[in-house]
């Protein structure tokens, strides 16, 4: 089903209950109408079937109408980041060769450096023109034809387009609902962004089951759980680092309201997980391990039982583990209890069917009809998954494979540190040094911090004396992506900033 459809097929069966919430609140009537006459808009501004459409927005509820007006004419959503930078921004929108781009007026500046000769329209002129005339019709979209273009973060090049058509999308969709339990007129939180698939996700999960989206544009503790509790917002799909400024406020457990919480994007400690299930003993709590490409790879259905669990295959996927060499075959499968690289089947309803303009990553990254997303996992007595890190990270020290996520894991239980993050860094003994960079806890200087970790690692982490960091040192925050990813390699970067 294409996205235009499912979103008026909403509004037809509950016209009246409450879309979205927050300060602009609408119901699937009024929602359906205003995206209708958005929809209108872009086709007066010449805005075709196929053709892309670049959106520049802070966020919120001018985003995901917009989103949802271009489905409705079957052109392609291109949400970008507004956080790149201006050379970043300008080459994603030349790689989309888009017929249209939408900024707002805080991304103004910043979209203009970027146009070069494309078209552009504010969405303050966009909104002007839906408000002169009536709604749009449906425009027939096919399964297969492209809904949505999202950019990897780019962590290790220039980022890469991701084409998602209408079908990928709305599997994606009923893979979230089903894995999450998210049920019928459930209230979700919409702060995860939607150039990003998790805010994606939130959002097409929540029309399809006539729930309540709730915007927030950026992200802040006390605004989010002020959210929450006046929208009784029951479900939440976030990135670990919001958990952990949720739980830093000493306020989470006024959240009363939520009952199921889901997590994706990265790895969570033991520790978040066990506070986590302390403030909210929530009725579900789930690891989701997927990617842009194909949204699901597997399910941690309970991370309090098996925190840190990837868990297995997701409803319409299907996860092996091979050889962690870059040219193995999908059918180089380890053994029981071996570490291998993830591989996940193309087949999936989720999956995209390759990068945009991008052969050279194609090569990479299928093989065999197979996705191989570059992460090493093992499976345990149980069949459940683990994921153990990523090629690209693994530290090799005195001739050792090591992995950052199982020392992080270890090292984050010490009470003197609010985040850890490991990596190798250049050493002429070990070839690469295990290396701690932590940020201290409130009240805890950067010495104090240091000094606690290396005898933590020590005496109470259980990491024998290979896996413990031959350096510790104290940043005043971990370098993070958009999203919230931790960008690794920042921090072993030689002139990284130390806490003072």
């Amino acid at each position: 089903m294409d996205l235009g459809t499912a979103m008026r097929w909403t509004a037809e069966r509950y016209p009246s209950r409450r879309a979205v919430g927050g300060a602009r609140p609408l119901t699937y009537a009024e929602w359906d109408d205003r995206t209708s006459r958005l929809a209108r808009a872009f086709g007066e501004l010449g805005v075709r079937a196929g053709d892309r459409v670049v959106l520049v927005l802070a966020g919120g509820l001018p985003l995901a109408s917009a989103h949802l007006a271009v489905q409705k004419i079957g052109a392609v959503s291109v949400p970008l980041s507004f956080r790149f930078a201006a050379p970043e921004l300008a080459y994603c929108v030349a790689d989309a060769e888009p017929a249209l781009v939408v900024y707002d007026e805080e991304n103004a500046e910043l979209a203009a450096e970027a146009l070069d000769g494309v078209a552009g329209v504010s969405a303050d002129e966009l909104d002007h023109r839906a408000g002169r005339g009536g709604p749009a019709p449906l425009v027939p979209v096919r399964d297969d034809d492209i809904s949505v273009m999202l950019y990897t973060s780019g962590t290790t090049g220039k980022p890469k387009g991701v084409p998602r058509s209408h079908a990928a999308e709305h599997y994606s969709a009923l893979a979230h609902i089903i894995q999450t339990g998210q049920s019928y007129f459930d209230a979700t939180l919409g702060v995860m962004p939607l150039f990003h698939t998790m805010g994606m996700r939130t959002l097409l999960s929540t029309v399809l089951t006539a729930g309540t989206w709730v915007p927030q544009v950026r992200f802040d503790a006390e605004e989010t759980l002020e959210l929450v509790q006046r929208e009784k917002i029951s479900s939440l799909f976030l990135v670990p680092t919001i958990y952990w400024s949720l739980l830093r406020t000493g306020r989470l457990g006024e959240a009363a309201s939520v009952r199921k919480i889901g997590y994706a994007g990265a790895a969570m400690t033991t520790s978040l997980a066990g506070q986590l299930q302390d403030a909210l003993s929530p009725q579900s709590f789930v690891n989701h391990y997927g990617s842009t490409e194909i949204y699901t790879f597997s399910i941690g259905p309970d991370s309090a039982a098996k925190p840190g669990c990837a868990g297995r295959a997701g409803v319409f996927s299907r996860v092996r583990l091979v050889r962690p060499e870059p040219d193995a075959s999908p059918h180089d499968l380890v053994g029981p209890g071996e570490q291998g690289q993830i591989a996940v089947s193309m087949a999936s309803p989720e999956a995209f069917a390759g990068y945009w303009r991008r052969p050279d990553a194609d090569a990479k990254a299928i093989r065999g009809g197979w996705y191989f997303p570059g992460d090493l996992a093992v499976a345990d007595d149980e069949g459940d998954l683990w994921v153990s890190g990523r090629i690209d990270d693994m530290i090799n020290s005195g001739g050792e494979n090591l992995y950052p996520e199982e020392i992080e894991n270890a090292l984050a239980a010490c009470p003197a540190v609010r985040e850890v993050v490991v990596t190798g860094t250049a050493d002429d003994r070990w070839g690469q040094a295990v290396t701690a960079f932590v940020v201290p806890e409130h009240g805890i200087t950067p010495d104090e911090a240091v000094a606690a970790v290396a005898r933590f690692a020590r005496d109470e982490s259980g990491l024998p004396s290979l896996k413990r960091p031959k350096r510790v040192v104290a940043v005043p925050e971990i370098p993070k992506s958009g999203v919230g990813k931790i960008l690794r390699r920042e921090l072993a970067a030689p002139d990284v900033q130390e806490a003072p």
